[in-house]
């Protein structure tokens, strides 16, 4: 039984029965966690305004099943202000972990991650930067790591990747499948070194999280890039 006071984060929340809210937390010991929040007809009740994303909460949580009772809720913090893209991206990373992010696993350092991502986001830190470093502790926690190695130890300028064999060198952009991006070793290794600071760098880092990530996904795309490809041409 779950029965304990914790930081958690709200990743979604929908209608659930009467008088009842369906929340999926992301908590900061027991990680991704669903439960049932009572909201009731009170107009003393203060659940339903403290359950927003990307406030920070102070939730109890109570139930033997995997589906959990959210007996307690009050704001750890006030709510973080995003805009414009800054708030497209901050709905990126709960979609991610609510598509991707498996439940009752403690994932500490990726709660923190995503902790540190939101500061950033409102601080209109370098966007790609977050979003990147986001991802990657995401893959890292669902055990998925890249091997540079290969590319240290090969005179060809041209790669590709597969999520079986890694990372495929290649002596010319010809050879790489007509479905996967032509990578620049030389870029490559700058993401190993988390050199970060070339635009195209980041492009490259882009690319491949992007790859991976849809790979993860499957066929159903987030609806959390719709929204920002549809700001963009506004």
């Amino acid at each position: 039984m779950i029965s304990t006071e914790q930081q958690a984060f709200l990743l979604h929340c929908r209608p659930y029965q009467d008088h009842n809210y369906l929340v999926d937390l992301l908590t900061e010991h027991d990680g991704k966690v669903t439960a049932v929040a009572y909201i009731g007809r009170s107009a003393k009740t203060n659940k339903k305004a403290f359950l927003q994303p990307f406030r920070p909460l102070t939730v109890f949580l109570k139930g033997r099943s995997t589906l959990k009772n959210l007996s307690l809720v009050e704001s750890a913090g006030k709510s973080l202000a995003l805009d414009g893209h800054y708030l497209y991206s901050g709905f990126y990373l709960n979609e991610l972990l609510m598509r991707l992010l498996s439940e009752h696993i403690p994932c500490p350092v990726l709660f923190q991650r995503y902790r540190d991502s939101l500061q950033a986001l409102v601080q209109a830190q370098p966007l790609e930067f977050t979003l990147r470093q986001f991802e990657l502790a995401l893959l890292d926690e669902l055990g998925i790591s890249f091997d540079f190695s290969p590319l240290y130890q090969t005179s060809h300028h041209y790669c590709y990747f597969t999520t079986e064999q890694g990372f495929c060198l290649v002596s010319s952009p010809q050879q790489v499948p007509n479905n996967h991006p032509c990578f620049l070793v030389e870029q490559l290794i700058a993401i190993a070194q988390q050199r970060l600071d070339c635009p195209k760098v980041m492009l490259t880092y882009k690319l491949l999280m992007r790859q991976v990530i849809n790979h993860l996904l499957g066929n159903k795309p987030l609806n959390s890039r719709k929204f920002f490809k549809r700001e963009m041409k506004l």
